[in-house]
């Protein structure tokens, strides 16, 4: 399918057209009023709707969003019975994706800058582009989180992925998500609902594949806040793994060396048992370690911050996260494989003849 196709003519500068806004959401409440404010501001014939897709919040997020929903109209409630971000937006465009040409993703847990939604909107006007994509910047308001900031805004902890740092407006094969022309979104199927992570990602493949372009939009990053413990944010990276690995399954790529090298870190952690047989089996996990801490370090001089200085603790589980998601995910598909290879094989076993 050609862009000219899914997008707008080529040399086609109309103005700045409206998009719904939709927040896959799950129990936000500190974040919530903060990030539906935002689009509040925004003016009704830049954002016709706001969608909130919760998955089934248990604390006070939706008494929140019902409370917002009482001074502006355009918000509701959808409840996203899968839960997933991506059954939560899919949903949210096949109800509201007839007001508008566009749709805005938007994380709850996140900041968004002063009329977003009009510079996604021109971005896109400008660009011609399928998909706006924006930056995404790391803060921390805790000593950990701050740490994970610095560690996810370096690339110690991003590998240099362009949308990990302060954009500039260009072409590009991925984002983190914010503006979508919902023609193309409806064209390629949506997202992949089997992903509960890295969705994005793999939509941006089928967009790319589809003839679609993707634009960096400078001048809108948002600012993200990392997960408050260790444990939670090593398994945001074990999922983040996981779904990559599914990504590059699904799409027989291969994977970019800023993600093989972290991939590396759990069979490295693995060998490093074998210690007692002979010390070179520590070898590996030990440069890790000491590359981790020492760029940390580095980080935390630059930046003048004590926690900041901990970014390679937190880097380091956040490798560890994501090579073990992506490992599992591996091994379980090897052994899907191996399954469906065996039924095809023999032949299907009869019932068994009923003896009573």
């Amino acid at each position: 399918m050609s862009t000219a196709t899914l997008g707008n003519p080529p040399g086609d500068r109309s103005p700045p057209s409206a998009a719904i806004v939709v927040i896959p959401c799950l129990n936000e409440e500190r974040y919530i009023e903060s990030t539906l404010s935002r689009f509040m501001a925004e003016p009704p014939e830049t954002v016709r709707k706001i969608v909130v897709a919760d998955g089934g919040s248990t604390d006070r997020t939706l008494a929140i969003v019902a409370a917002c929903a009482q001074h502006d109209d355009r918000i509701t409630i959808l409840h996203n019975e899968r839960r997933v971000q991506s059954s939560g937006v899919n949903r949210a465009v096949e109800r509201y994706g007839d007001l508008a040409p566009y749709l805005i993703r938007v994380d709850a847990h996140a900041d968004y800058p002063a009329r977003y939604c009009a510079t996604l909107l021109r971005a896109q006007a400008e660009s011609g582009a399928q998909s706006v994509v924006v930056s995404m910047i790391a803060k921390g308001t805790s000593c950990f989180q701050t740490a994970a900031a610095a560690a996810q805004n370096s690339r110690l902890g991003n590998g240099g992925s362009a949308h990990r740092m302060a954009a500039e407006g260009r072409f590009v094969d991925h984002g983190h998500h914010a503006l979508m022309e919902v023609k193309a979104f409806r064209a390629v199927g949506g997202y992949d609902e089997a992903f509960s992570h890295n969705e994005d990602a793999e939509l941006d493949t089928r967009l790319c594949l589809a003839g679609a372009r993707i634009y960096l939009c400078a001048g809108a990053d948002i600012t993200y806040y990392p997960r408050k413990s260790p444990l939670a944010l090593f398994n945001q990276y074990r999922n983040f793994g996981r779904g990559r690995a599914m990504n590059i399954a699904r799409h027989r790529s291969r994977p970019k060396l800023r993600q093989l090298i972290p991939i590396m870190v759990g069979p490295a952690v693995c060998v490093a048992l074998l210690t007692p047989v002979s010390s070179i089996f520590a070898v590996p996990a030990l440069c890790w370690a000491a590359a981790s801490f020492v760029l940390g370090a580095i980080e935390g001089v630059r930046q003048r911050h004590l926690c900041a200085g901990a970014a390679g603790c937190a880097a380091m589980l956040m490798h560890l996260g994501f090579s073990v998601g992506f490992v599992v995910e591996v091994l379980s598909q090897a052994a899907r494989a191996g399954r469906q290879a065996q039924r095809g094989a023999f032949p299907a076993a009869q019932p068994a003849a009923d003896q009573s």
